[in-house]
């Protein structure tokens, strides 16, 4: 066996282990890369220590601690209530609302699984006030965070742009994000009305059922009696994600405390409104004025802290330190991969196969199937050096190459396995939990089947860009 492909075995064990363990995947890969590339490749250690992301691991910490100040002061619940009060009485707006509230969160910055860590538990519970299958609510918050995510001020973004820059498409990166962002709206619309449909028959299956068990119990209903008791099942049936009774204001109350009938006031303070316009500013520092996403983050975080030295503490204590170093262990490992020159390996490999269009057509599937089950993150930091070469193919178009990597990597984030879907998961009832894991799953193989033929065929094949 090749030293190249003991090097590749040793980073699919590390996603392998991460995945079914509780160990961090990053931290197994930046040892190894330690071990690889001094003990296998003959690399000097401070070769192996120059291949940590810095200006990545600024951008992580950076924006994770940003919106950790935004959910512990309670800006979160102030976008919420105005969500809320937004959306009245009207059904439709809740998943619109909750769509976009995730999306500018992760086009602002914050990161995508604390994105959906701060809107999901907002969004299942608005769901289940208006009588909205929660497992609909969280593809929704899923797919706006992934509709978001490839801003230019979003670490996904960053990685997508780093292969737009290699090709010399810099200047596609609003391209990417609206490709994107449209991609994933139009699949939230989808999931949405075949969630919801889905959980309606299921409503009125169950609803037949138990007034059939009630009739066979009784022998026979006086008349009026069972049609009546049909008709309420039925109506109230449909939009439950177990199927059971569509679930009124009083399903959120405890029966300690009365059912709320609207939303609870969240006070708009002079610290959420000054939070509100750090937020503003990192757009405005970053997408004009082109500051570094990382400092421009670190600069409005300690800005804050300045006014309120209370949310130190428990923001960075909450920050995801756990996905920072899985991401920058993992891109740690693929700079050793390219300093020992691994990865000129592996592109001589898929320029083999003599069709750059092909080529990206498999590398859409590896990543797919590789980000159901690790970070999305942590896996286009790895396909990076492998999808450059394929987008200065001067047959193909690198915006329509990496917007198909782009999409192909992310809409798996559904899946149990990964940190978004495990949000989900830790987000509805205990009783919901099997159900979600089983129709995450479902939509994850799904995605995984159609998703990447898809955007290939639409960007790639076509060459839309």
């Amino acid at each position: 066996m090749s030293m190249s492909l003991v090097a590749f075995a040793v980073l699919v064990v590390a996603f392998a282990i991460g995945s079914f363990t509780r160990i961090n995947a990053g931290l197994i890969a930046v040892v190894a890369a330690f071990g690889v590339g001094t003990l296998l490749a003959g690399l000097p250690i401070t070769d192996v220590i120059a291949q940590f992301p810095a200006g990545l691991f600024f951008i992580l910490v950076g924006a994770t601690l940003l919106f950790a100040i935004v959910r512990i002061n309670g800006t979160i619940d102030l976008l919420a209530y105005w969500a809320e009060r937004l959306a009245g009485d009207r059904k439709i707006l809740v998943p619109i609302l909750m769509f976009l509230l995730t999306a500018i969160l992760a086009a602002a910055g914050a990161f995508t699984p604390a994105a959906i860590a701060i809107v999901a538990p907002v969004a299942l519970a608005l769901g289940m006030r208006f009588g909205i299958s929660t497992l609909a609510m969280g593809l929704v918050v899923v797919q706006g965070a992934n509709a978001g995510a490839f801003s230019p001020v979003n670490p996904f973004g960053v990685l997508a742009n780093v292969m737009l820059d290699e090709a010399g498409a810099s200047g596609d990166a609003l391209k990417l994000f609206l490709y994107c962002f449209l991609f994933n709206a139009v699949l939230a619309a989808i999931a949405y009305v075949l969630v919801q449909a889905i959980m309606h028959r299921r409503g009125v299956r169950k609803a037949e059922k138990e007034r059939n068990d009630v009739e066979g119990r009784s022998g026979s209903t006086p008349a009026g009696t069972g049609t009546g008791s049909g008709r309420d099942s039925g109506n109230d049936s449909s939009t439950g994600l177990d199927g059971a009774p569509a679930r009124t204001d009083t399903a959120l109350a405890t029966p300690e405390e009365p059912a709320k009938t609207g939303p609870v006031k969240v006070a708009a303070t002079p610290m959420r409104i000054l939070t509100l316009a750090g937020i503003g500013a990192l757009l405005f520092l970053t997408t004009v004025l082109g500051l570094d996403v990382g400092v421009a983050s670190l600069v409005i975080a300690l800005a804050l802290i300045f006014v309120d030295s209370s949310v130190q503490k428990p923001a960075v204590e909450s920050m995801p330190w756990s996905a920072i170093i899985l991401v920058t262990g993992i891109v740690t490992y693929v700079g050793m991969l390219e300093e020992m020159g691994a990865l000129e390996e592996l592109q001589a490999g898929i320029e083999s196969l003599g069709n750059s269009s092909v080529a990206a057509l498999i590398t859409g599937y590896v990543v797919a199937i590789v980000s159901a089950f690790a970070s999305t993150t942590g896996t286009l930091g790895v396909v990076s050096p492998i999808v450059t070469p394929l987008a200065m193919d001067p047959l193909l178009t690198p915006i329509g190459v990496v917007t198909a990597i782009a999409i192909s990597s992310s809409v798996v984030d559904v899946s149990p396995m990964s940190t978004s879907g495990a949000l989900l998961m830790a987000s509805a009832q205990p009783k919901d939990e099997r159900l979600f894991f089983r129709a995450l799953l479902l939509w994850a193989i799904a995605m995984i089947a159609v998703v990447p033929l898809l955007v290939w065929f639409v960007f790639v094949q076509l060459g839309l860009g």
